[in-house]
This record gives C-alpha cells, structure tokens and sequence, in this order.
C-alpha cells in the first residue's frame, strides 16, 4: 500500500446528495483513514447549466452530519486548490493541447446537424453511430482536413470540440480492486470530447486532470463509471502519468432487488433517498431526510457500510471506528446490493438504546410542547422505562402519553375485558391501601399490592387489568408499578376514581 494515500469524493452540485452518494464517500473516507490517509471534497461543477443553488453547502453538511468531514477540500487545507472545477477551468485547455500536440486528440468541427444526421442514418440502417477509427476520416476534423483548413477554421473562431483519438485494433488489460482483470477491444469505443471551443472541459478530462494534480492514489467510485474506466487508463498513458488504483462499488438496488434505487422509490414506499431533508429551490417540492426522519447518523453509516460490504464474520453492528478497523476493498461485492427498509430501522432500534436518556430527553422534550415546563430528568426517567421499544424519538410519545397526561378515554374492546362484575368494588378497595401506602417506592407497591391479591386470592387479572386500564387507557405500556411509582400518590388515585366513575 502506497505509504501517503489519497482519496477523493467528487460530487456534482445538481441537487441533494443521495443516498448511493453518501456510501461513496463513507467507502472513500474508509479506506483513507484505514490507511492513514487523506479524504479530499472536490465540487465537480463544470456543467453550470446543472448547476443548483444550496448544493454545494447540503453535500458538506450531509458527510458532517454523518460523522465523516473531509481532511481537504473547499474551505479546508486547500493544499492542490481550489477545488471547485469552475475554477479550475484555466487549467484544463494546456492539457488538451498537450494531447493534440502528442497525437492522442484532435479537433472535430463537425455540426450537431451533421452529427444528427449520422445517427438516424445509422439507425435508418439498424447501426449504431460511433465516432471512432472506421469513420473519422470521413468527419471534419483536424486528421480528415489539412493543417491549412485547421489552421483557418480556428482563425475563424469555428465552434470546435478536442475528441481524444482511441486507438484501432488494440486490446486493453485493465485492473479494478473490486472487479479483478477486465479486457477491453478497443474497435468498440468511441472518441469521446475532452474539451469545447468555449472553454469548457467535459468531465473525462478535468477528471483526470485534477486527480493527478491533487496527487490522487485511489479513484473508488460508482459502477456507473465502469464504462469510463477504458478511457481513463488510456488518458493517463497518453500523458505520461501513473494512474490511480480504481475501484468501482455496486448499484444500491431498489428493495425488490430488480433496478437501480432512485428517489421516486422512497417517495412511493415511504422511506427517504437523501441524509438530509432537500427543499427544492425552483419548485419548494421538499424531499425527506433521514435525520429529519429522526434516524440517528451512526445507524445510517452502518447500514450503508453493509450495502456493498461483507466484513466476513456475523457482525453487523459496527461503530465508525471498527469500520474502519475492519474496512477492505477486497471485501466489496460486485453483483448489486439489496436496499432493506425494514433493515434500517432494525439499525435505527439499536442505536436508539445506545443513546443516552438525557440526550433523547432533550430531543423528545423539543418535538412536544406539552413537556416544556417538564423537568428533564423525569422525562429521561420515562424514556428509560419505554425506549426498548421505539424505532425513532418520535415513537416516544405514542409509547408514553400517559406519564404527562392523564387518559380521557378508555380503549373500548380493553374496557370490556378489563371491567367484570365486582371490578368496581375492587377497585375501590385497591385505592383504600393506596392511600396506606406511605413509602411510594415500586418495591413497596409491588409488596403491598401483590401481597392484598395473593391474600385474598383475587385473580391478578382481575385487578392488574383495570389498574392498567386506569392508568394508561389501555392495556399497553411498561409495568404498571413503575407507572404509579412515576406519576406520584394523589394522580395514581385519581385516576382509578375517574375509572371507576366512567366505567
């Protein structure tokens, strides 16, 4: 392993980050601190037509938030800046110029109209147009026209583009950490554009460009860029540089298993695509986020660092400093990963019972205004009894509405099974040694109550049912002796009276 590793995560500004975003720069920001290297934030932002303000500021809050800030980057140790590729662009032409001056590129002057016409020509005749060796010659472009008509088409300020020249009957050997020896026949590829007469890189070349001067040794990226990786290689030998290490991570799937996970899937089965929420700015449609849909970042950095890969042991829960423990490329599958809703969740619930009770206190105190004027350490003491059951913070109340308020109604299929003939009577001597009971301790109301049923051989159902009735609205929640214990003497009382009175 290269002693000084360089990574990078090279996001677009075109919108939220998604989600398969997000596990490309965790894979990224994995390997570099598993090797002691550096995790670069690089904004690819040439195409400015894409461009959408908030952007930029919601992929740099998005890895925060995830607990994986970048080492360099825009604002940060800007040591091979700037970072942003709009302004970089003065760079980007010496270096399409260097590949035309070496043979490797050329200038194409053809029109979208002479092109156009190709294609449906071509599709006329069930081909497919490629731009390539067999047809280049036929084209206009600087290796079809002589260096005169070259010369006098720049001169002229002709719209021109720089085409990098692939070369004919050649076979490429490729390597890629994940996927092992890939073979390419280089008949089948196209000249693809590195550059446009108004000044402007297409992302081939200011990509290879910017890793090799921000000295990148690892390009760990989407499969989607596995097509590129043919002319990425041949970029790098054209130039004459070392190229990086290159690593392409699987598709996240949709949850069926069949196709590539997208936004519309969240918003038809109910789970958000993006860290955080996204409020378009031209249409103010907003897009759900996971924090705001109350996940906690280590659960969803743990589900993530398991869509892709295997530590190869039964583990699944793993906090950031084991994943980077623990983190191989090697490690990566290539077939897709299933995305599994119910999964995160199930991520979600065990980190919710790691979390402290006065942290999810405050957060369960700022989401409801009937608990402002509420002592914290009580409603900390409340979550510790019902959190074992709850997902999300906003699960909390559902579970413990009746340690703040008392119920006004009574669950109607639980009322008739909790009140018999005699209920009343029972409960009306239940409350008579309540009052007696001096020390309101749970132990002591265990002791006191248990021992009045057992004595009297009662039937616990009988009285611990409407007791629970009473007290909850239905027969749901913790043990009702840490609920009397909780709400206090006189409020226990009352409502059992008031049961008793409506029932």
């Amino acid at each position: 392993m290269t002693k000084n590793v360089r990574v990078r995560f090279a996001p677009s500004p075109t919108g939220p980050l998604h989600i398969g975003g997000v596990r490309t720069a965790l894979f990224n920001y994995l390997f570099a601190k598993k090797n002691k290297g550096t995790f670069v934030l690089r904004i690819e932002d040439t195409d400015q037509n894409r461009y959408v303000e908030g952007a930029e500021k919601y992929i740099i809050d998005a890895l925060n938030w995830c607990g994986m800030p970048y080492d360099e980057g825009v604002g940060k140790n800007e040591t091979f800046g700037p970072y942003k590729q709009s302004e970089r662009k003065h760079l980007y032409k010496q270096y399409a110029d260097e590949l035309i001056a070496s043979g490797n590129a050329y200038y194409a002057f053809d029109t979208a109209e002479t092109l156009d016409f190709h294609r449906k020509d071509h599709e006329a005749k069930g081909k497919t147009f490629i731009y390539n060796w067999h047809n280049r010659l036929k084209l206009s472009n600087s290796l079809s026209l002589s260096a005169d008509e070259v010369k006098a088409k720049l001169d002229a300020g002709d719209a021109y583009v720089v085409r990098f020249k692939s070369p004919q009957d050649e076979t490429l050997h490729l390597k890629d950490i994940i996927r092992g020896d890939i073979k390419i026949d280089t008949n089948i590829l196209d000249d693809k554009v590195l550059f446009k007469s108004d000044g402007m890189p297409t992302y081939h070349l200011a990509n290879i460009v910017d890793d090799h001067l921000m000295e990148i040794t690892h390009v760990i990226r989407g499969e989607e860029w596995l097509p590129s990786l043919a002319l990425h290689y041949q970029l790098y030998k054209a130039f004459g540089w070392e190229s990086p290490e290159f690593a392409h991570l699987p598709l996240i799937l949709k949850p069926t298993g069949k196709g590539k996970l997208s936004k519309r899937d969240g918003d038809k089965l109910g789970f958000p695509v993006f860290p955080l929420q996204w409020t378009d700015p031209k249409t103010n449609d907003i897009s759900r986020g996971y924090k705001e849909d109350g996940y906690f970042p280590e659960a969803m950095v743990n589900f993530l660092a398991f869509l892709g890969w295997n530590p190869g042991t039964e583990q699944e829960i793993f906090n950031l400093d084991e994943l980077i423990e623990g983190f191989d490329l090697s490690r990566v599958n290539k077939s897709g990963a299933r995305f599994d809703p119910d999964k995160t969740k199930w991520f979600n619930h065990h980190y919710m019972q790691e979390q402290s009770n006065d942290d999810l206190a405050e957060l369960f105190k700022n989401q409801h205004s009937e608990l402002s004027d509420l002592d914290v350490n009580y409603i900390a003491m409340v979550i510790g009894l019902i959190k074992e059951r709850a997902t999300f913070v906003s699960d909390f109340w559902e579970l413990s509405h009746f340690f703040f308020q008392a119920p006004n109604t009574y669950d109607e299929k639980a009322s008739k099974k909790a009140f018999k003939e005699g209920t009343k009577e029972l409960m009306q001597e239940l409350v008579s040694i309540i009052n007696t009971i001096e020390d309101f301790t749970v132990e002591t109301l265990q002791t006191k109550i248990k021992g009045w049923i057992t004595d009297n051989e009662i039937g616990f159902g009988k009285v611990m049912m409407p007791l629970r009735l009473a007290l909850v609205g239905a027969l749901q929640g913790p043990d009702v002796f840490d609920i009397m214990f909780m709400i206090g003497k006189p409020e226990t009382v009352k409502r059992i009276e008031k049961v008793i009175d409506s029932l």
